[in-house]
């Protein structure tokens, strides 16, 4: 498969291409949000969402509950599974995912109000699973950091993922609700190549950065598992020894990993990323993807899509188990949150029943 996209790299951007998503209606070049095509701004859109809580039934993702309070992501990760979601809105799953950010204004309340609802019925809810809770919006607007006050005052277990060491602004709710077996964190861990992540992951905490968080959580009594995730082969997939030891050392309770996935819109963009990039490696890189996905760039099948198939699929299996026996940790975090607690706080103007 040869790049589609002839434009440059765009510094501080995982892709500079502006493609239609496969919704499309209609196709613009420009417009007044982005001055400079060269030097695209972020913009934040407000949106009041009509619900919050969506229900997911994979059989291979480790939650059936998320909560996401904002669409799009300025981390820019040029491999995102979720860039496709931005097709659905009529924006390109490219450089509109990583400059054209959304915050659920009213996530809060939403959030209150189904955990106030008398068919609710409580179990752990994965915060921010399709971008990421913690993008750098959230140090200004602080509704991740909302969401969590509520989950902690009606004890409503919650699961993490971030890249972001904003994280830590938030560890004295996140180490109330460690103790009360409320919460567990991941942390995404790709690689600790400076030059790889700045154009991987263009507005990313460093590698050294995450292990440090990993290490600050882990201290103040916070179950963390680092996921090093994607693994792409002969790019990042040189450093899994490496990184699972890294890990262990900065105190993870366990550590899995995902084969890179590369669905709808995401390959045609990531093929672009490859060839600005490495272009003396990324025919190597595509063929030794589509062996993994029994020929083709993507397989959606549960049970394969997260880890591949065939012998160099095999091989990362057993390279990754034995770095896990090595160090002594389990490939499934064993902290088990506690549902039982739930119980919505008693609001202002209510009276308790006597009986």
């Amino acid at each position: 498969m040869q790049p589609s996209n002839t434009t440059p790299p765009i510094k501080g951007r995982g892709t500079s291409s502006t493609m239609a998503g496969r919704f499309a209606t209609q196709i613009s070049v420009a417009d007044d949000w982005n001055s400079s095509p060269r030097h695209p701004r972020t913009q934040l859109r407000f949106e009041r969402a009509k619900s919050i809580i969506s229900r997911n039934n994979s059989p291979d993702v480790p939650f059936s509950l998320s909560l996401n309070p904002y669409r799009g992501c300025e981390h820019g990760c040029t491999y995102c599974f979720a860039r496709p979601s931005h097709s659905y809105l009529d924006l390109s799953p490219g450089l509109d995912f990583e400059t054209r950010i959304t915050l659920k204004t009213n996530a809060d309340e939403l959030f209150e109000q189904e955990l106030q609802r008398p068919g609710y019925r409580c179990e752990p809810i994965a915060l921010g699973m399709n971008t990421d809770a913690y993008q750098p919006f959230e140090k200004q607007y602080g509704m991740t950091r909302r969401l969590l006050s509520i989950a902690l005052a009606y004890r409503q277990p919650i699961s993490l993922i971030t890249k972001s060491s904003l994280i830590l602004r938030d560890i004295d709710i996140l180490s109330e609700m460690a103790r009360l077996r409320l919460v567990h964190v991941a942390i995404s861990v790709t690689t600790l190549d400076n030059e790889l992540k700045r154009c991987l992951e263009p507005r990313t905490a460093s590698g050294a950065m995450r292990l440090q968080v990993i290490k600050r959580l882990s201290e103040a009594g916070i179950p963390v598992t680092a996921l090093i995730a994607p693994v792409i082969p002969l790019l990042n997939e040189r450093e899994l020894e490496h990184l699972v030891a890294a890990v262990a050392d900065a105190g993870a309770e366990s550590a899995s990993y995902i084969l890179l996935r590369l669905p709808h819109e995401v390959a045609p963009l990531f093929i672009d990323w490859l060839y600005q990039h490495y272009p003396d490696r990324a025919g190597h890189i595509i063929k030794r993807l589509e062996d993994m996905r029994g020929g083709r760039l993507y397989d959606n099948r549960y049970g394969h899509r997260m880890r591949g198939n065939g012998i160099f699929a095999d091989l990362i299996r057993q390279r990754f188990s034995l770095a896990l026996r090595k160090h002594q940790l389990p490939a499934r975090r064993q902290t088990s949150l506690d549902s039982s607690q739930f119980q919505p706080p008693t609001r202002s103007g209510q009276q308790l029943g006597l009986f």
